[in-house]
C-alpha cells in the first residue's frame, strides 16, 4: 500500500495522537464526527467529510475512534464495504458484539485491529521479553495498578452502553495481564464505590483478581481520580527466581505523570508522534497489512480482553468469582 487513505471516525481527545501518527505515517487522512471533525480535518491537513458512509467509501483503512458502545456497529459497517479496521478499545461493548465484529472480519477477508496500546510502550515490553527469556523463572503472581483524573464525557459513566472504570481504564491492565501470563479461567471483582441506577461514580476504583488457566493469579487495580491528580501506572511480575517491575512514579527517564488542565478532553500524557506508542501501535498494524508479518495484538486477543471485564462487571453483580468458560464467547 502506497499512501493509504485512513478515515478517523470519532474527533475526541483520543483522535489527536491517531492523528499524529498517521500523519507521521505518511497518510492520506480523512474524519467525520458529530463535533469537533472539522478542527481535526484543519489541524492535520485531513478532509471533513460529512458522515461515517461517505467516509467509508471514501478509505482504505477506518480508524474507530469513539465511544464504546458505538464500536462494534461502526466496524461491521466498514467490514461489509471490504475495508480493514483499527477499533479503539475496547473492541466492543460486550464480548458477544466483540466475536460478532471479529467472524464479520474473517467472513469479509479484512483485517481487524484491536487498539490495546499498552503493548508498545517499552517498560511492558521489556517486561514480556524478560517473562519469556525465563528470567525470572516461573512467573505466579501479576500486580497492576491504573490510576488518573476521571474521564469527563458523560458517556464514560454509563455502565450499560460501554463506560465504567474497567471497561475503559483497567482494560489495559486486563489486556496486559493475558498477555504476559495466557488466557484467563475465572474473574473476581469489587468496585467502590458501586454504581448506582446503572451510573458510575467519580472518584471510584475496582480491584479485580484474575486466575489465569495457568494457575498464575493477576492483582489489578483501577481508580478515576479526582481531576487535575497525575496519570500513574505499575506492573509487578514475580517468578520463581526473580521479578521486573516498573512504576512511571519512579522512572526519571520516560516519566508519564502530567497534570490536567482545565481545558484537558482527555488524559494522554504528552509526548511527540515518533515517540508515541500510538505512533508504534498503527506502524505496526501497517506492517501487518503489507504482509510482513502478524501485528502484536490479535483479534481473539481484543475478544477476551471484552470478555474479562464483562466477567468483572458480573461478579460484582453477584459478588462471587464468574468462570470464564461461562461466558457464549470466542476464546
Amino acid at each position: 500500500m502506497s499512501t493509504p487513505r485512513v478515515g478517523l471516525i470519532g474527533a475526541g481527545g483520543i483522535s489527536r495522537v491517531h492523528a499524529d501518527a498517521w500523519r507521521a505515517l505518511g497518510a492520506e487522512g480523512y474524519v467525520t464526527s458529530l463535533q469537533g471533525a472539522e478542527e481535526i480535518a484543519a489541524e492535520y491537513g485531513f478532509t471533513f467529510v460529512e458522515d461515517v458512509d461517505a467516509l467509508i467509501e471514501a478509505v482504505d483503512i477506518v480508524d474507530i475512534l469513539t465511544p464504546s458502545s458505538t464500536h462494534a456497529d461502526l466496524a461491521l459497517r466498514a467490514i461489509a464495504r471490504g475495508r480493514d479496521v483499527i477499533c479503539e478499545k475496547p473492541l466492543a461493548d460486550t464480548a458477544e458484539n466483540a466475536a460478532r465484529v471479529v467472524r464479520a472480519a474473517e467472513e469479509a477477508g479484512v483485517r481487524l485491529f484491536p487498539a490495546h496500546v499498552v503493548r508498545y510502550m517499552g517498560e511492558y515490553e521489556r517486561i514480556k521479553a524478560g517473562i519469556d527469556s525465563g528470567r525470572i523463572g516461573e512467573v505466579a503472581v501479576q500486580r497492576f495498578a491504573r490510576a488518573g483524573a476521571a474521564p469527563q464525557s458523560p458517556w464514560f459513566f454509563t455502565e450499560s452502553t460501554g463506560g465504567g472504570v474497567i471497561r475503559d481504564l483497567m482494560i489495559h491492565d486486563i489486556d496486559q495481564a493475558i498477555w504476559f501470563a495466557g488466557p484467563v479461567a475465572s474473574v473476581y471483582a469489587v468496585q467502590n464505590p458501586p454504581t448506582v441506577d446503572d451510573v458510575v461514580p467519580a472518584p471510584v476504583s475496582s480491584h479485580v483478581v484474575l486466575t489465569h488457566e495457568n494457575g498464575v493469579i493477576s492483582h489489578l487495580h483501577a481508580s478515576w481520580v479526582a481531576a487535575g491528580m497525575p496519570f500513574r501506572t505499575s506492573v509487578e511480575v514475580s517468578g520463581s527466581s526473580g521479578r521486573l517491575r516498573y512504576d512511571s512514579a519512579e522512572d526519571r527517564v520516560s516519566r508519564t505523570d502530567t497534570v490536567i488542565t482545565a481545558a484537558s478532553t482527555d488524559y494522554l500524557p504528552p509526548m511527540s508522534p515518533q515517540e508515541s506508542p500510538y505512533y508504534a501501535e498503527i506502524a505496526d498494524f501497517m506492517t501487518a497489512l503489507d504482509g510482513a508479518r502478524e501485528a502484536r495484538i490479535t483479534p481473539a486477543e481484543g475478544v477476551a480482553a471484552v470478555a474479562v471485564a464483562e466477567a468483572a462487571y458480573a461478579s460484582i453483580a453477584t459478588g462471587a468469582p464468574i468462570a470464564l468458560e461461562t461466558l457464549e464467547v470466542v476464546r
